[in-house]
């Protein structure tokens, strides 16, 4: 009984690390595409941990993880600088083009609705 458990424990580890290093190579293709990139770990509940990227110019994006360790060990892998909070300089880094402020607006000011 003992081994089995130690069986799934393995696989799962090692499941585990195979998505850290699939987010790992995500992370570092949105940081080469804009210049290098910050991130911070936002835990969402029971869907896992948000990791939020901006990049160097100012374009944004973001990846889900499963639990906060594997996204840690994700932006640890991919060399991610993190940030405890967005904010300050960091959400100041931020730059949102017309999508994203008509998503924003929904269809208050004319923007796409939800239907």
């Amino acid at each position: 009984m003992a081994e089995t458990q130690q069986i799934d424990e393995s696989k799962n580890d090692a499941r585990a690390q195979r998505k850290a290093a699939k987010l790992a190579k995500q992370i570092q293709s949105f940081a080469k595409e804009h210049g290098g990139a910050e991130g911070q770990l936002a835990y969402i509940g029971q869907m896992g941990t948000r990791v939020v990227l901006v990049g160097e110019d100012g374009r944004w994006g973001d990846l889900v993880a499963p639990t906060y360790d594997i996204a840690h060990s994700a932006a640890e892998k991919a060399g991610l600088t993190l940030h405890e909070d967005f904010d300050g300089d960091f959400a100041a880094k931020v730059r949102t083009g017309p999508y994203e402020w008509t998503r924003m607006a929904g269809i208050q000011i004319g923007g796409p609705s939800d239907k």
